[in-house]
């Protein structure tokens, strides 16, 4: 299938469908089912952590991985992406979590669900392409900052009463909390994070993940020796078990089916479904839509990248929508492609959907059988965790290297994102970084059109021209960014002509704003009693007249279809001299 019609065509399990067609054989399982359980193993603890991120219980991390993991890997459109509750989304599942509940979280998860559908339906998953690199790196490295400040009480062990809803009075309320800085938790953090910075360089196969939670959780038994306790995921939570005792951790068994608003609100009491509730919610629902697609879609791109495959761009908005759909019924919250986990997928040699699908049974697994020993993990390894993942996604060597290399427009894209993504909200920096990215990139293809007096050029005129005349070649797009100018810059170069050839061949668009300025142009010609002659029109302006009913008018107006046929009436005798070029 070409790259046009992967764009464009939607089917149901498209990339499952094409690994069958090509051929699926006992040895590609036993790929699979490697890589599904090296992934897992990853999957168990990052689940928790973004969930406690997120402002829910860490169950229901473990819910969305293995809910939506196995629907979106077997409806999606990405042969070896690895879907779950990723670090992108905490800046936006926080804030609804707290001031909703789970119930409104998982509401308006079932809200972007329909979001991400419809634009699958609408075949809008080719619309990735139209974002820049300078956004995209801006509001992820954004969102790292932000992760990275939630984690720093749990990293050392800080005591506060809630942080504040804006980026700077958080930091404001951290710096307060230093004082009560606990030496065990960040001993345990600090042993964490050391064992995640060193393990890569080992090359051992096994993901650093659990050996840097076993060490974590080594340094916090040594300090509760010593009579320092340091807090663990048993420690925060609890549940009820069927005969009404409470359990430390999470419960070891699957989750029930209910309705997303009868799960506990704010207060703990089940939300009301109503329309104000709907609206109030939409705008979350939105941003989390965008943002699931964006995040799938890039993911997706490069993982094409790493196996030379290609993904169905709707295919994977479908998926997404199907497993954020049915996730919500099950505790499961927002869910999408994660480029760690799927990038260690393929490395692990993944050859289809199946292995997330194991990814996802591998969760359930733990869920069911490592319940008790999770609850153990320290708060302090978890934080350290999501800091490793958080400067993992800032994607900093990238950000640097733009910043040093790239043009000052991408410079100052990216910063601009980046600020009001940390200052303030992500979906206001992606809107006002494409915004920018595409205002600035109108004024520098308007700084390419232009025109040339090419009337002493022998390469374009073989000849000298009748007394009076001048031959101009229009290069670059004439939309209303730029025509305007050129042709006011026209009319003063022409003021002393009785007759004008516009050379057109190098004119690829005439848009609305161009034909104005064009009739505008031909108006004044006709007060100042100047022929003028249009040559070698492109297709797409020369539809644009068309349609404008724009005709030749005797002694005014005059069209050829090459510029050889235009100056032929026009030519007296051969060049006196080659001048230069004549820009603007």
């Amino acid at each position: 299938m070409s790259r046009q019609a992967r764009l464009h065509s939607l089917s149901f399990a498209s990339a499952l469908r094409e690994v069958f067609r090509e051929g699926y054989r006992r040895r590609d399982l036993l790929q699979d089912v490697m890589a599904g359980l090296s992934v897992g193993i990853i999957a168990i603890p990052l689940s928790m952590a973004l969930a406690i991120a997120s402002g829910v219980r860490p169950e229901y991390g473990l819910y969305t991985a293995i809910i939506a993991g196995f629907l979106i890997a077997l409806t999606g459109g990405s042969r070896y992406s690895v879907s779950g509750p990723t670090a992108a989304f905490v800046v936006i599942l926080y804030p609804v979590a707290q001031t909703y509940g789970l119930a409104g979280l998982l509401l308006a998860t079932l809200m972007s669900a329909v979001i991400l559908i419809g634009l699958a339906v609408a075949r809008l998953g080719r619309l990735i392409e139209y974002i820049p690199e300078s956004v995209t790196l801006g509001f992820t490295s954004g969102i790292a900052i932000v992760i990275a400040t939630l984690q720093v009480p749990d990293l050392f062990g800080l005591a506060h009463e809630g942080l504040p809803e804006h980026w700077i009075e958080k930091v404001g309320a951290l710096v307060q909390a230093l004082p009560t800085l606990d030496p065990a938790a960040t001993a345990v953090a600090g042993a964490t994070l050391a064992v995640l910075i060193v393990w890569p360089r080992l090359r051992i196969p096994l993901p650093g993940h659990l050996p840097a939670l076993l060490v974590g959780l080594a340094v916090a038994w040594i300090a509760g020796g010593f009579g320092h306790s340091v807090e663990t995921i048993g420690s925060r939570f609890s549940y009820l078990l069927p005969d009404g005792s409470s359990g430390a951790g999470i419960p070891p068994f699957f989750p029930e089916l209910a309705w997303p608003w009868e799960r506990p609100g704010p207060e703990g009491a089940p939300l009301e479904l109503s329309w104000s509730l709907v609206r109030e919610l939409l705008p979350a629902a939105f941003s989390i839509a965008m943002l699931g697609a964006i995040e799938s879609l890039l993911c997706a791109v490069v993982l094409d990248g790493m196996s030379g495959k290609r993904h169905h761009a709707n295919g994977e908005l479908l998926g997404q929508g199907l497993g954020n759909l049915v996730a919500p019924f099950f505790g499961g919250f927002t869910a999408t492609a994660a480029l760690a986990r799927s990038a260690a997928n393929y490395r692990a040699g993944a050859r289809s959907p199946v292995a997330s699908m194991i990814h996802a049974l591998v969760v359930l697994a733990g869920l069911l059988v490592l319940a008790p020993a999770l609850a153990y993990l320290p708060m302090a390894s978890m934080a350290a965790l999501l800091l490793m993942v958080a400067w993992n996604m800032s994607e900093a060597p990238k950000v640097v290297r733009l910043l040093r290399r790239a043009p000052r427009s991408d410079v100052l894209v990216l910063l601009t994102c980046l600020l009001l993504t940390v200052l303030f909200d992500m979906v206001i920096a992606i809107f006002a970084g494409i915004l920018l990215a595409s205002l600035l990139f109108m004024r520098e293809l308007a700084g390419m059109t232009r025109f040339t007096d090419i009337s002493r050029q022998a390469k374009h005129v073989p000849g000298e021209l009748a007394a009076g005349w001048k031959v101009y070649k229009l290069s670059g797009p004439l939309f209303f960014a730029a025509a305007d100018r050129v042709f006011d810059e026209l009319l003063q170069d022409s003021t002393e002509a009785r007759g004008v050839v516009l050379y057109m061949d190098a004119v690829s668009l005439l848009d609305a704003g161009g034909l104005s300025a064009l009739e505008h142009f031909i108006a004044v010609c006709r007060q100042r009693q100047v022929s003028l002659v249009i040559a070698d029109l492109q297709f797409q302006p020369l539809r644009t007249l068309a349609r404008a009913g724009m005709a030749p008018v005797e002694g005014v107006l005059t069209f050829s279809s090459t510029l050889t046929e235009a100056l032929q009436p026009l030519l007296i005798g051969p060049v006196v001299e080659n001048a230069g070029v004549k820009a603007p």
